[in-house]
């Protein structure tokens, strides 16, 4: 098959990209303008992610897998792996008989696709959002964070509390209200990008007892949720409550939390940034997007560091030994300058 027909196919799936990632790797779900899924084999997990829009970063279709580094390419990859195909010709066929249903290549069909793939979880709803949420002090968001053993919220005014924030568990059930933790993302330049949203029980001593307890929108990849401002040094993890565990313990180091493995290893780094701390999950998809940042970073001339937690991640290190003990696992991986730095007396 020619390449510029190959290129072509790619192209009008990638006009389809979300309907091919609900058909192909059904395993995943959609994560603000990404579907996030184990691998291209639809092994169920978080570290590939798909781009379903059109964007300055590229365009739809194309996926990277945070857990391979290297690892990329588009829908016909996906077609190929996830079908288990050999010979390039049956990829075709089954890209081919894919697009044979019902998705025209009329004007009127091109309409109708970008309205149904515009994304409705855009920025301008994240910021809108996070401007109708309240500060967190004295709310059940706060409890929350508390609860899971992180007392102290110096510098986090990207998080607030919405006392009754919509949840949907998918396209087809009826809209339900929770309270919930919303944290605003944030570019390089501290515009909000994206919203998440984690939706807790109504005495905030949990999550919600709903099927997805947490949820993205907007346009999330290369950004985070960030507490304080990056300068030379930077500490960047996964999940919000594991990021602010180990602030607990360096509370002016500034954080970022880029919400999961795949959109941790895609981060883009300040101007200013010399030394890099990767705050390391224990799971295969942590190790990996650790990995990847550390290259990525290092490659371009930043000192990237693991920090690894002695259980799952470090808030169950906090909730399980305490601070102290915490703090003395950071102090030990930590440059001594660092120490001097940042970390609490």
């Amino acid at each position: 098959m020619p390449r510029l027909q190959a290129r072509d196919l790619a192209h009008r799936l990638g006009r389809q990209a979300e309907a091919v990632c609900r058909h192909y790797l059904s395993a995943g779900r959609r994560q603000g303008n990404y579907w996030q899924v184990g691998d291209a084999r639809n092994t169920p997990g978080r570290s590939m992610y798909v781009r379903l829009t059109d964007s300055s970063k590229g365009p739809a279709g194309k996926w990277t897998d945070a857990a391979v580094p290297g690892e990329h390419g588009d829908l016909l990859d996906v077609i190929r792996e996830s079908c288990g195909l050999v010979d390039f010709a049956d990829v075709v066929e089954e890209a081919r008989h894919f697009l044979s249903l019902p998705y025209r290549e009329t004007e009127a069909g091109r309409r109708a696709c970008r309205l149904a793939s515009a994304p409705p979880a855009s920025a301008q709803a994240s910021r809108r959002l996070f401007t109708m949420a309240q500060p967190i002090t004295g709310t059940l968001a706060e409890t929350y964070l508390r609860s899971r053993g992180i007392t102290s919220l110096r510098g986090a005014g990207t998080l607030r509390f919405h006392p009754r924030c919509y949840y949907r568990p998918d396209e087809h059930s009826p809209t339900e209200v929770w309270p919930a933790l919303v944290a605003a993302v944030t570019d390089l330049d501290g515009r909000i990008t994206g919203a998440h949203r984690t939706w807790l029980a109504p005495d905030g001593t949990g999550k919600a007892p709903i099927s997805t307890q947490r949820k993205a929108m907007g346009d999330l990849l290369g950004h985070g949720v960030r507490f304080g401002t990056a300068g030379d040094v930077l500490a960047a993890g996964e999940g919000i409550e594991t990021v602010l565990s180990a602030r607990t313990t360096l509370p002016d180091m500034p954080m970022l939390a880029a919400l999961s493995a795949g959109h941790l290893a895609a981060i883009l780094f300040p101007l200013s940034l010399r030394r890099l701390y990767v705050i390391r999950d224990r799971d295969p998809a942590g190790h990996g997007a650790c990995d990847c940042l550390i290259d990525k970073a290092s490659g371009v001339g930043i000192e990237a560091i693991g920090l690894s937690p002695a259980r799952g991640d470090f808030n169950e290190d906090l909730c399980t030994t305490g601070a102290e003990a915490l703090r003395q696992a950071l102090r030990d991986q930590l440059r001594l300058e660092d120490i001097v730095r940042f970390m609490a007396r």
